[in-house]
Order: structure tokens, then sequence, then C-alpha cells
């Protein structure tokens, strides 16, 4: 199946540009070139166009290279921080358990867990600004069950909430757009708008391979008891291109 890795955009009235995880480039190729990392690529084969080069991409979506403000991180895995060496140079906010995760333990493991250390240079661990030190600020009554995230820049724009259940520190972001719409952007916390219409969670093997089956479900259950709220919260997940579409007001088809 096609399992898009989308990128989340944001753009801050005073701050510039935000990106919310990198999905895919072609530093992915380069990191699964040796074993065990090449049974990554082997297990989820990934597609990298043209148009996905990190300077025509940014291009296409009108984002001036300048601009970026930094890499928010909803956790590790290879798919969601391919592209992180190319904002190397920019603050990166993330979960301290997702990081040390990713620096801890053999290489055979981390692959079998989706994560691929290379992919993100060691230099900005240095620069990493963690979502558990943040403040934490309660939510809209939009977002309900989640009741309160962590305030990233400090200004109430942009709040991570934990999404736990996919694998360590795995982290979400919430935020609310300047026309009113509250959006909170999901990662893999749930892989689909259909998964939550149908209470779909992956198979037992997936979550407990990547991480906890029942805290994954715990997750879902409240997603779903969020979405109900229907045009009041927009939930994005991150390989969900049908959300995503009827997010920006496209033909969700």
């Amino acid at each position: 199946m096609t399992f898009p890795a989308m990128v989340g955009v944001i753009a801050h009235p005073t701050r510039g540009h935000f990106l919310f995880d990198t999905g895919y480039d072609p530093f992915f190729v380069e990191a699964t070139e040796t074993f065990p990392e090449r049974f990554y690529r082997w297990t989820t084969p990934a597609q990298i166009g043209a148009g996905d080069e990190w300077r025509e991409w940014l291009a296409a979506n009108d984002i001036a290279e300048d601009s970026l403000a930094g890499l928010l991180v909803s956790h590790f895995h290879g798919d969601h921080v391919a592209g992180a060496s190319r904002m190397a140079h920019l603050p990166m906010y993330c979960a301290r358990a997702g990081l040390d995760t990713l620096r801890s333990g053999g290489r055979f493991a981390r692959v079998r867990k989706g994560l691929l250390p290379g992919l993100v240079p060691e230099a900005m661990d240095d620069k990493a600004l963690f979502f558990e030190d943040m403040p934490e600020r309660p939510l809209p009554a939009e977002f309900a069950p989640f009741t309160s995230g962590r305030d990233i820049l400090g200004d109430g724009s942009l709040l991570a909430v934990e999404l736990p259940g996919h694998c360590k520190g795995h982290w979400g972001l919430a935020f609310v757009t300047e026309e009113g719409q509250a959006v909170l952007l999901a990662g893999d916390a749930v892989y689909s708008g259909r998964a939550i219409d149908e209470n779909r969670p992956p198979p037992r093997f997936v979550t407990n391979l990547l991480g906890d089956t029942p805290t994954y479900h715990a997750t879902l259950a409240r997603l779903r008891e969020a979405d109900g709220k229907g045009a009041d919260l927009a939930i994005l997940p991150a390989h969900c291109p049908v959300r995503a579409a009827r997010f920006r007001g496209e033909d969700a088809d």
C-alpha cells in the first residue's frame, strides 16, 4: 500500500516556519546502505522523487530556507527524521525519552525499533529542547479529553501533547490556526483517519514490536473521543493523505 510520510508546516506569525517532522529524504538511502540498517529499507521500501529533494520541496511549499526556525520531532523513527540534518543548525524540539532511545542500544536493536541514529547528527543533541522540561499549559476545550500540553515557544501558540504507545517519547502537536481551527498533529499515534473512525489499531505484533500495545489502545481511544467533536478539531495523522487533503480544502479522494 502507499504510505506517505507527511510533514507539518507551521507558519508562526513572528518566529518563522517550524517543521513537524521531516518525512523521508535521500539521506535515508545513505543511512540504510549497510547491514543491519538495510533491513529497514527492505521492510519499508521508500520512494523519494526528485521533487522531494530538500530545496525543491521547500520551494514547492513556498518556504524560504532562511525562514526556518526549528524542527519539532514527534518521534525518531526514520520516516519522520530522515531530513533532520538539513536543519542541524536550528533548534530541535523533541522528547528526551525519544532522543535517549535513539542513542542507546546496539545497531540491530535500534533497527528493529525503526531507529536510524545516523539520520540525526549528534551535534543536534546539545541544542535539543525537551518537551518534558517545558511549562505545562491547559489545552482549549476542543482538544478534550486531552487537557494539557507543554508550551514549546513560551507564547502558548504550539503545545506538545504526549501521545504514548507507538514508541518511547512519542508526542503530538496542538495549536489553533488564525482562522480558529483547532488542530492536533498526531504523528503515528494513529496511522489514518479510517483507523480512528473504525477503531482499528495496527496488529498487536506491530504495536508490541515498536511500543506498548495497551498504551497504544488507550491513546487511540482518547483520539476517538476527541475526534467525535467533528469539525471543532482536525486530527491529522502523519500518514493519512485523506485527512490532510480535507484539512487543506482539497478533494479527499
